[in-house]
């Protein structure tokens, strides 16, 4: 399985770790010996979150022991909830329709956070317009725990910013899929625009110089095809 980013600092190696080992990837010897390398202060408390979309569980790591599993609501079809890597910038007690919590996420495309909820019966469904839902009395006890900061893992599928696999990527499409074509087209000098996951004019004109260049059909859908020539793949 192809795996999508870079780590940049030490930290986000036991983050990806304990990423890894809740989806099976690594056997329970090797999540020790990787731990034991990035240990964490004794009197130190980080905490991470990891939201798995296809089994709409929300679980907490505190010093990167599982703590705590609530149960959640995400994105219906057509909203999904943002896959990636994140973290709280934000917290409010905003009002009755978010349960009076909220957990902003700096995710660059659109306003997306943790809440809860008046429609408690969403839980455990594709219901929300991304956000991840979950029961009042959970989101309560969850912001008190996590302080502005934490890291936040969104996962939906086994092929990290492309969830489940490439779908076809059209002006005004927003999401992961579309920043990680971002950064590729701006790692192989095509793209100059900003990095915020929404496919606008200036992907579009990446996109045909780049199709243009690889001898691919120019259009502005963004295809199997133009994913394979850009060095992505769902299967290694």
């Amino acid at each position: 399985m192809a795996l999508f980013g870079t780590l940049r600092d030490k930290r986000l190696v036991w983050l990806t770790i304990i990423f890894m080992a809740v989806l099976g990837l690594f056997t329970s010897t090797f999540l020790f010996q990787a731990i034991q390398a990035n240990k964490i202060k004794d009197d130190e408390k980080e905490y991470l979150i990891i939201i798995n979309i296809q089994e709409k569980k929300l679980f907490l790591f505190e010093n990167k022991k599982h703590i705590k599993t609530y149960p959640i609501a995400s994105g219906k079809p057509g909203w999904p909830s943002p896959i990636g890597h994140w973290q709280i910038v934000e917290k409010g007690t905003w009002g009755k329709g978010f349960g009076g919590r909220w957990m902003g996420l700096n995710v660059p495309w659109g306003k997306y956070g943790i809440h809860g909820t008046t429609r408690e019966s969403s839980i455990g469904r594709a219901a929300s317009h991304g956000c991840i839902r979950m029961y009042n009395k959970d989101v309560r006890e969850l912001y008190k725990i996590v302080p502005i900061g934490t890291h936040v893992i969104i996962e939906n599928g086994p092929f990290g910013p492309f969830g489940t696999g490439f779908k076809p990527l059209k002006p005004g499409d927003r999401g992961a899929d579309v920043l990680a074509v971002q950064r590729r087209l701006k790692e192989l000098g095509y793209f100059k625009g900003r990095e915020n996951g929404i496919y606008e004019d200036d992907l579009k004109y990446a996109l045909y110089k780049f199709q243009k260049d690889n001898n691919l059909p120019v259009k502005h859908t963004i295809t199997r095809e133009d994913y394979h020539a850009m060095g992505f793949r769902e299967f290694e």
